[in-house]
């Protein structure tokens, strides 16, 4: 069998159409950028992008071929150099630095190599986090509190003021989860005083009712993304490779609203759209043979193609869930921590009443969920417990992440520079109608999107003009830049988008 492998470069097709690409060897920024001052916290960072081979070129080739003989290898993207990335910027073995407005899926929230996050990884109380990581648990440290407090609890939603600490988005979800179906079935017991019955212990250990609770669901939205465990996997409807093969729990889905574009032009029959999937929530919470203890939503959905709502269809939510005594957990993994406008995508709506949990993860750098209700602790010990319960290197570094955000004026400057992005994609838009279709996320920072009917090639074609970009749903071009991102970076942005859609 080995004399009939073939190489995973040969079938991971380079972004450049021909041996060399126009602009190889040049630098490409556009005439603001060159004269825009650096960012003080990156007085390093390059003035534009640097395209010197196709990508992946023969040295990335190299370690690409070395790497696939112990890892799964088909999603890559580029391999990076992180040494020489800084900033905005993503560099490669091959020498090309590329302005990255995907940001690791999202995640990056202050730049590569940002000074203030390395140095708060060479604290003390850092070296101490990761070469004595506890179990938090069971032996936290005892200044825990005191971390979580100047931290992770600082960042809190507004009105929810505890924390419990997971290690991934995914994790973060699955506990929230865990959360509200205790919180469920102990109301319904009478009261966290109320013991078990015989039946609940025995019939536990075999997976039946009672003691299992299999009459009881979560309920999310057709093409939502929450994650890839098994819970958060039955939640997830954005695309069926994710789920392909994997047990499910038979739980509910809703119809998110299906929004047109542009908004003003589809007032009557965008307001209808989410009337009727608020009428189909609440029917489902009233009819679902497997009753929903919780409504999880993201407040834009992400995979699945940078789905938006209105304000007023996120309260009209949170009163169908009060009414029906439905917890309400708000998925903010991926618009959480600044890129809306606001440190917490769900502050735009305008709620009579906090979510009763917020997850997080991503540009936060640590994971778990935020909440209030005390009743929403378990009971008894052990029942929402892991070895690690999150980390407290991640709670140190996502402290050090706020500290810079407030500093810096990062969630301002997001809702700024998305102003001025969103405002050039709409020129372009009105020019190439075609290709910058349903432009939205006006008035929510830097968390863009369109729709392309070439999606796949322009995520190509941006890489060889410089620009790593990323996609979601079947055609939508989603955009998600770093909290450092300035004015002279889409600038760039907008000048590669727009020549790839005029040719």
């Amino acid at each position: 069998m080995a004399a009939l492998r073939v190489s995973r470069t040969t079938l991971l097709r380079p972004v450049s159409s021909g041996a060399r690409a126009p602009g190889f060897g040049v630098r490409l920024f556009s005439a603001s950028a060159a004269r825009t001052a650096a960012s003080s916290l990156f007085p390093d960072e390059p003035a534009g992008p640097t395209v010197k081979t196709e990508i992946p070129g023969p040295v990335s080739k190299s370690y690409i071929d070395d790497l696939d003989e112990v890892f799964d290898i088909r999603s890559l993207h580029m391999l990076a150099d992180y040494s020489k990335s800084i900033g905005n910027y993503i560099a490669d073995p091959d020498g090309n630095v590329l302005l990255d407005v995907f940001a690791q899926i999202a995640s990056i929230p202050l730049g590569y190599n940002n000074p203030g996050l390395i140095a708060a990884s060479k604290t003390p109380e850092m070296v101490s986090a990761i070469v004595n990581r506890p179990a938090l648990g069971n032996f936290p440290a005892y200044d825990w509190a005191a971390t979580l407090r100047t931290g992770i609890l600082k960042a809190a939603p507004p009105g929810l003021s505890q924390v419990f600490t997971a290690m991934t988005g995914s994790d973060a979800n699955e506990t929230a989860y865990k959360a509200a179906f205790m919180y469920r079935r102990q109301r319904e017991r009478g009261g966290p005083q109320a013991a078990f019955t015989e039946e609940e212990l025995s019939t536990a250990m075999s997976n039946t009712m009672p003691g299992s609770a299999n009459d009881l669901s979560i309920l999310s939205f057709k093409a939502a993304f929450h994650g890839r465990l098994f819970g958060s996997l039955s939640t997830t409807r954005s695309k069926p490779i994710h789920k392909l093969d994997i047990p499910a729990f038979d739980w509910p889905q809703a119809t998110f609203p299906q929004l047109k574009y542009p908004l003003e032009d589809h007032v009557a029959e965008n307001e209808a759209a989410e009337r009727a999937s608020l009428e189909e929530v609440e029917h489902l919470i009233q009819t679902f043979p497997r009753k929903p203890a919780a409504v999880v939503v993201e407040p834009i959905q992400s995979e699945g193609g940078d789905n938006h709502a209105s304000p007023a269809f996120f309260r009209g939510l949170r009163e169908v869930t009060a009414r029906n005594d439905v917890l309400l957990i708000v998925d903010e993994v991926q618009t959480g921590v600044g890129a809306t406008g606001r440190f917490w995508a769900h502050e735009h709506w305008g709620l009579s009443s906090p979510p009763d949990m917020v997850t997080f993860s991503k540009k936060a750098q640590a994971a778990g969920y935020y909440y209030a209700d005390p009743a929403l602790r378990p009971n008894l010990p052990y029942r929402q417990f892991n070895t690690w319960m999150g980390d407290p290197v991640r709670a140190v570094l996502f402290r050090a992440i706020y500290e810079q955000i407030q500093q810096h004026g990062l969630v301002a400057q997001a809702a700024r520079v998305g102003d001025y992005l969103y405002a050039g994609l709409q020129r372009i838009a009105e020019r190439y109608p075609d290709q910058v279709a349903n432009l939205r996320g006006k008035d929510r920072g830097t968390f863009i999107a369109f729709d392309n009917p070439r999606r796949d090639e322009v995520l190509r074609r941006a890489k060889t003009l410089g620009v790593n970009l990323g996609g979601s749903g079947v055609s939508a071009v989603r955009l998600r830049p770093m909290l450092v991102f300035e004015e002279r970076h889409a600038d760039i942005l907008l000048g590669v988008l727009e020549k790839i859609v005029a040719s």
